[in-house]
């Protein structure tokens, strides 16, 4: 118990709300952890917050998170962002009545008077504003640090965020708390699936966004296909905003079209799909601040290749050896011996005993910390 009687938690749940990327699964999978048999303890009540027009949770939302409260309010999601980041107001109080602590799902604060725990997973916006919304670069930079400055507590899924955060900043390091994801619980499925299905692609899974590196993918896979004439098609699995545009018209053009699959935002079920007949899973990232697809991967037994920017080279520890986001020929060789199902097979079970160190349980018990950190700063 964070104290004495019932402890009202709000967690913000808004990301997870559509479209589920890695954020939105990210909380997701913790709300359903801390209402599991490690989570709350005695007469603690957590309620998800969602706000939206347009958008409302899932009719199955009940039945796979029961004992959570469900505060759904019909509200444009434009100007309530626009009071709470210019205004600080209204308090989240008014919409979802009395709360203890509110855990807000991004590095702003929802406006509350209880105090409010914020989530930090990267700070890759505030090095490249040119690739964020606008109303991202109007808002975040000094909205993060002023709302970080003044959290009771922050908590992030990597040690390499953790840094950051402390550096970029400039939070003591005692009120950032590292509360890594854990594997999907879904990876066992898939690793059932791996035993009967065959591989037939390369994958990618994320938002096609620069920070991705995805030029650089399509360099290397281009050289594979000339090394290796039956090199398994590569398929792009995720959102793709508008940026992606080139990367989408260069798919189709010589080399590669016919080789190269675009898709747009795969739901659960295709994901799985996709997972259960990858050959591999390669992310090439410039930033991450903790890459979840590639723990979904290793958990499913799926070989990676990975970057050595941002949180991937610790999260994958020995599973993958690191890739200079720029060498086209790494990539290439690392795919390559990949194609090999011996080395595949190793490089298979380095990644499952890898993943088997993420559990979802562990970070509810540390997210917990967190908030009992939080209420006793508040004070």
């Amino acid at each position: 118990m964070l104290r004495s009687g019932i402890v009202r938690i709000l967690v913000d749940y808004r990301p997870a709300l559509k479209e589920r990327t890695g954020v939105g699964e990210y909380v997701h999978e913790l709300v359903r952890a801390l209402t599991g048999a490690h989570g709350p303890a005695g007469q603690d009540q957590i309620s998800l917050f969602t706000a939206s027009w347009r958008d409302r949770p899932a009719p199955e939302l009940g039945d796979e998170l029961p004992a959570v409260r469900v505060v759904d309010r019909r509200l444009p999601v434009r100007p309530l962002t626009w009071a709470w980041n210019r205004l600080g107001w209204p308090p989240v109080e008014w919409l979802a009545g009395p709360v203890d602590l509110v855990h807000a799902a991004t590095p702003v604060a929802i406006p509350s008077r209880a105090p409010v725990v914020l989530t930090i997973h990267d700070l890759h916006f505030l090095r490249h504003p040119e690739r964020m919304s606008a109303e991202m670069r109007r808002d975040f930079p000094a909205l993060v640090h002023a709302h970080a400055g003044r959290a009771p507590a922050i908590v992030v899924s990597s040690a390499y965020t953790a840094a950051d955060v402390a550096r970029t900043l400039g939070v003591p390091p005692d009120r950032i708390h590292l509360c890594p994801p854990g594997a999907p619980p879904w990876a066992g499925q898939v690793r059932d699936r791996r035993r009967t299905e065959p591989a037939t692609h390369l994958l990618f899974l994320g938002t096609l966004d620069p920070r991705k590196n995805l030029d650089v993918l399509l360099d290397a896979y281009q050289r594979l296909r000339e090394r290796v004439a039956a090199a398994p098609p590569l398929v792009l699995a995720g959102g793709v905003p508008t940026s992606a545009r080139p990367l989408v018209e260069r798919s189709s053009q010589a080399g590669l079209a016919g080789h190269v699959q675009v898709t747009s935002y795969v739901d659960a079920a295709e994901r799985l799909s996709l997972l259960s007949r990858a050959w591999m899973l390669v992310l090439p990232s410039l930033d991450e601040g903790f890459g979840l697809p590639v723990l979904e991967a290793m958990a499913c037994g799926v070989p990676v290749v990975i970057s050595s920017c941002g949180s991937l080279p610790e999260i994958a520890g020995d599973a993958a050896a690191p890739v200079d986001p720029s060498d086209v020929e790494g990539f290439t060789a690392a795919m390559t011996a990949l194609l090999d199902r011996e080395v595949a097979g190793a490089a298979s079970a380095r990644g499952l005993a890898r993943a088997s160190a993420f559990r979802w349980d562990t970070c509810a018990r540390l997210v917990r910390e967190a908030y009992a950190a939080a209420v006793e700063r508040h004070g």
